[in-house]
């Protein structure tokens, strides 16, 4: 420029052009035109260029960094358009720092910067805005002020300067710019808002972004009031508690109650009860605290709260199912048992691909002691969850089940909701033991129906207990029920129940389980040691056949705690420091044998045959004879035996009275005699179907003088034709012909279904006849020979 002098500064260098500026990186701060603001510097290229402009009277050029944590920012780390402000006032405190006051002039676009400067220097290009006129640009200023005023109105402490200010900008976009500056806005929006030269569409900008910000002050505002209405009703609360205090002690009254009912409040708070619960928790503290002590329901109502207290209403267990572990914890506590085991782990491996499924209700039915208690306790260790048992054995009134209502002295809540908030979480295993000895339902209500609701995933997320009058989800628990028979679950029950049946235990089982389970327990448990007490296998085996004839094996852990007991008293003594038991010594420690191989001595002569029997503890033999004498063709039957038991030995005579020619039965030989047949053990009921067969083959044997054979059992009903029709119960009633010395089987051939449920090591040992008609049984089960003589054929 020819026509412009050239100035030299202080350091020799010849002053800055006018189109070119000492450039101010800005950190975080936008300044728009015509606004004046107090800026921060502490860089030494920044005081470098603030000098230079105030040591020249010259403006400044503010631009934006892109990156506000680059300490030495160069041409690259800047936005391009940035503001030319004025220096009204320059400050350098006592510490060092450096402090301007601008005011902001104009926009600019930088065009290229200048090397070869302590500072940074740029050629800018200053910018002009593009405006026009007309009614919607005069309405978007006067929606812009309105918007503003609101805005202002909503914070607090607002300058008065500032409202005049935005009232009397006349230039729109002075107005875009000012109110874009009091606005809580990021860098980079301020810098859009910079650079948008378009005076209607920066009004819109700056409009849109204030809308967004009217709306967030409303809605924080809101809350505010909220907060302060809580905080007042809580601090109204106080002082009416603390009033209540003071006047509790003018009457009297102790600290102590005062104590408690803060205590219930805080565990009200720390419960985390669900919205509608807590509301009635709440509701019941205020009538407690507004109660006296010595109020006969005050007691009533402490308890409800507490009840509800108690309840685990969103605590858990974790579960941690591992598939190889549960089988292992599963082989590690039973023996044997492979079909219910697979079903256990069918379910857990289910339960963790699905948690949220709908867990079965799983029951247990078998004798007494097969290990259906300790089952479900097996099942807790593997899934990773609390036990708790539930005996329902003798219940017969329906508030054990469901609770007591609240009216009544010494309410409670019922058995299921007790064992959870004793087990203190809402997701145990829960064992409802003994659930076929529940009471018939009467004055007290039906304890079978009231479980209905409990047992049936689609109804026990909302199991309402009388006494909570309050829904309880009680679909996280995993139910196991446990049975020894079927027959006094009612049906609408057992239909919610999965079945699992257990039979009773074979000599080798039980082997096994003595020697795994039961001999380590009752040793630990007398205080031995393996040294102190052996107990070999032949052993175990004559404990088993002379002193045990059960389906389970509690009379046989019980035998074991008796050797061990016997063995710890002479160790104690001194007598004696080990000692291993032989099947000789069982007389001297147990007393004599207590069961005997009678099948033989039983069968020794005509019309005495061996029956197979189902009995509530398990399969068992049944002996069956039958005697004739001078008389008139009448049936006598002795026993204590049931209708239906009585209606077989009809059928059975009735058969054989039509069959006598076909079995050389001489007629004259019914007509006139009296036949008598008793089943002994006569103090104990029978009664059941499955006998006719044996009776028919007893009756046959006695009136053809052969005998039956000593090692063969049978089962089966009867009908008129001859027909042997299926019974239940085959895998018990084999099971205990295979104790009692049976070596030969005979089955209804409709029965050939059941055979896979019979034991292995029992197939193996039996030999198994399956039967149609009663000639087959008689063909197989009578002995060859000629016909013994009256007297020996009636005298047994």
């Amino acid at each position: 420029m020819s026509n412009t002098h050239t100035e030299t500064s202080e350091s020799g260098k010849p002053a800055l052009p006018e189109d070119v500026l000492p450039v101010l990186p800005m950190r975080n701060l936008v300044l728009f035109p015509g606004v004046v603001l107090p800026i921060g510097i502490g860089r030494a290229q920044s005081v470098a260029a603030a000098q230079e402009a105030i040591r020249h009277e010259r403006p400044i050029a503010l631009l934006l960094q892109k990156d506000p944590e680059n300490e030495a920012p160069g041409p690259d780390d800047l936005y391009q358009v940035g503001t030319v402000a004025s220096i009204l006032r320059y400050v350098t405190t006592g510490d060092g720092g450096h402090h301007l006051i601008a005011q902001g002039e104009g926009r600019f676009r930088v065009r290229e910067f200048l090397p070869d400067h302590p500072f940074l220097a740029a050629r800018i290009e200053r910018l002009e805005e593009t405006t026009t006129t007309g009614s919607e640009l005069d309405a978007r200023v006067l929606h812009l002020r309105q918007q503003a005023g609101e805005a202002l109105s909503l914070l607090p402490q607002v300058p008065q300067e500032l409202a005049q200010a935005i009232a009397h900008v006349e230039q729109p976009g002075a107005l875009a710019d000012l109110v874009a500056n009091f606005l809580d806005l990021k860098s980079e929006e301020r810098q859009q808002i910079l650079e948008n030269l378009d005076v209607r569409s920066r009004l819109e900008q700056v409009s849109q972004f204030l809308s967004y910000r009217i709306e967030v002050m409303k809605l924080s505002q809101k809350i505010g009031e909220q907060t302060k209405e809580v905080m007042d009703r809580r601090q109204r609360e106080y002082l009416l508690r603390e009033q209540l205090k003071a006047i509790q002690q003018e009457l009297g009254e102790g600290e102590e109650g005062n104590g408690e009912l803060e205590a219930l409040g805080h565990a009200i708070d720390e419960a985390q009860l669900p919205a509608e619960v807590e509301a009635v928790a709440r509701k019941e503290l205020r009538r407690l605290q507004r109660m006296p002590e010595g109020a006969g329901e005050y007691g009533m109502v402490r308890s409800y709260i507490d009840a509800i207290l108690a309840l685990p209403w969103g605590k858990e267990t974790p579960e941690r199912i591992d598939i190889g572990e549960a089988r292992g914890v599963l082989d590690e506590d039973h023996y044997d048992l492979d079909k219910i085991k697979r079903r256990i782990l069918e379910h857990l491996a289910v339960h963790r691909l699905n948690p949220n499924g709908k867990s079965p209700i799983l029951c247990f039915v078998g004798p007494p002691g097969v290990g259906k208690t300790s089952l479900g306790q097996s099942i807790a260790r593997a899934m990773g969850r609390k036990f708790v048992r539930v005996s329902l054995g003798g219940v017969h009134d329906e508030a054990e089940i469901r609770g007591h209502r609240r009216t009544y002295i010494g309410a409670l809540p019922g058995n299921i909701l007790q064992a959870l908030g004793k087990v203190e979480v809402r997701n145990p295993v829960m064992l409802l033991d003994e659930i076929d000895k529940l009471g018939a339902g009467g004055f007290h209500g039906d304890p079978a129906a009231a479980l209905l609701e409990v047992l049936d995933p689609e109804q026990n997320r909302t199991f309402r207990d009388t006494y909570l009058a309050m829904p309880f989800d009680l679909s996280h628990v995993f139910f196991i029920a446990t049975a020894n028979v079927l027959d006094t679950i009612p049906g609408p029950l057992r239909d919610r129940m999965e079945i699992i049946a257990l039979s009773g235990y074979t000599e080798e089982d039980k082997m096994h389980i003595a020697s795994r389970y039961l001999l380590p327990r009752q040793r630990e448990a007398a205080g031995l040691t393996a040294e102190q007490l052996v107990l070999e296998e032949d052993m175990l085996l004559a404990l088993i056949r002379g002193y045990t004839r059960e389906a389970g094996c509690r009379s046989l852990e019980r035998e074991l705690g008796a050797i061990c007991r016997w063995v710890a008293v002479r160790i104690a003594e001194g007598s004696s420091s080990g000692m291993q038991i032989r099947p000789d010594d069982l007389a001297m420690i147990l007393g004599p044998q207590r069961f005997e191989n009678e099948v033989a001595s039983r069968v020794a002569l005509p019309g005495v045959a061996t029956g197979l029997a189902w009995t509530p503890v398990g399969g068992d033999i049944l002996f069956i004879e039958a005697s004739k004498s001078p008389g008139n063709g009448r049936l006598i039957l002795t026993g204590q035996l049931g209708d239906v038991m009585k209606e077989s030995a009809q059928a059975a005579m009735s058969l054989v009275k039509a069959r006598a020619a076909d079995w050389q039965i001489a007629q004259e030989s019914i007509d006139k005699s009296d036949i008598h047949i008793h089943i002994p053990a006569g103090a104990i009921p029978k009664d059941g179907p499955s006998a006719g067969v044996t009776l028919a083959v007893a009756l046959i044997s006695l009136l053809t003088g052969r005998k039956v054979r000593p090692d063969v059992a049978m089962t089966g009903e009867i009908s008129l034709r001859g027909l042997v029709l299926p019974v239940g119960g085959i895998k018990e009633k084999v099971l205990a012909a295979l104790r009692a010395g049976i070596h030969t089987v005979l089955l209804p051939a409709r029965n050939r279904r059941d055979y896979e449920e019979i034991p292995e090591n029992a197939r193996q040992q039996l030999t198994f006849i399956w039967i149609e008609r009663v000639e087959e049984a008689v063909a197989q089960a009578l002995e060859a020979g000629e016909r013994s003589g009256e007297r020996e054929a009636g005298s047994l």
